[in-house]
């Protein structure tokens, strides 16, 4: 595995890719547990290093009444929690410069969204936290200019850094995948990671409501590997169509390990 040491983080030794993986948005305490508990049980069986993911506020949403989070101090020290109990690295994401210091007392990974992938002073404000920075690849970006991403967090005294793709728009309401994009962004000397639950989302819907094509999540995941993806990211929920965000594009979580089982034997098959 390519990321820099981590804490907590197990099958560290594994030849197989990580997973960054878990609900959308931090709905309650009892959930995350269930779920951290579903995907251990999962990576652990086939040797894989895990990240639990969860947001603790949604700040990018199409209307008002949207939901955006429980709390923020609540989620937080539920994602701790999911850490401390579980023995695992966490990751969330932070939008505004002051947030990378408070999350960052309660998790291992701060991530920057695709839209704010070139604010520059929130970047400097991760990468002094000394946290591992997950970038994500603006929606609006080449592969290329992500090296720029990686030089202001690197210029910031932070090597620690992963990249994440999760498409490109494509017209008014839709994403594509140009795979090139991951031996392109591999070549800055970070790992890359496929997003492969929001590069199928369907973005500006005339209802305000994010759709998406969760029945593709597969394919996506699979060619990611197939083309030597570091790490994949999914975003699960036991129930996506009752999950208070991004339920559209979401994958069952009953689904995750069958999936997980095709992606290791590609895996296995090109190493």
């Amino acid at each position: 595995m390519k990321i820099n040491p981590l804490s907590g983080i197990k099958n560290s030794d594994s030849s197989n890719f990580f997973l960054m993986a878990g609900p959308c948005a931090i709905e309650g305490e009892d959930m995350a547990l269930r779920i951290a508990e579903r995907i251990i049980q999962i990576t652990d069986k086939y040797n894989i290093p895990y990240i639990f993911k969860g947001s603790y506020r949604k700040a990018n949403r199409s209307r008002i009444d949207s939901f955006s989070g429980i709390g923020d101090e609540k989620a937080l020290k539920i994602l701790r929690k999911v850490g401390e109990t579980f023995n695992i690295p966490t990751v969330t994401d932070i939008h505004e410069s002051h947030e990378a210091s408070i999350a960052a007392e309660f998790v291992d990974v701060l991530q920057i969204p695709a839209f704010l992938c070139r604010q520059t002073n929130l970047l400097i404000a991760a990468a002094e936290t000394g946290k591992v920075v997950n970038v994500k690849k603006g929606q609006f970006l080449s592969a290329e200019s992500m090296r720029f991403a990686v030089d202001k967090v690197k210029e910031s005294g932070n090597d620690q850094i992963i990249l994440t793709d999760r498409g490109n728009t494509f017209g008014y309401q839709d994403l594509i995948v140009d795979f090139r994009s991951i031996p392109q962004m591999q070549s800055f000397n970070v790992p890359v990671v496929m997003d492969c639950t929001h590069s199928l989302q369907q973005p500006n819907q005339a209802t305000g409501v994010t759709g998406g094509k969760p029945q593709l999540i597969e394919t996506i995941a699979k060619a990611a590997i197939a083309v030597g993806a570091d790490g994949i990211f999914i975003e699960t929920h036991p129930e996506p169509a009752m999950a208070k965000s991004d339920g559209a594009n979401m994958l069952q979580l009953d689904l995750l390990e069958g999936l997980i089982d095709k992606l290791v034997r590609i895996r296995s098959a090109i190493l």
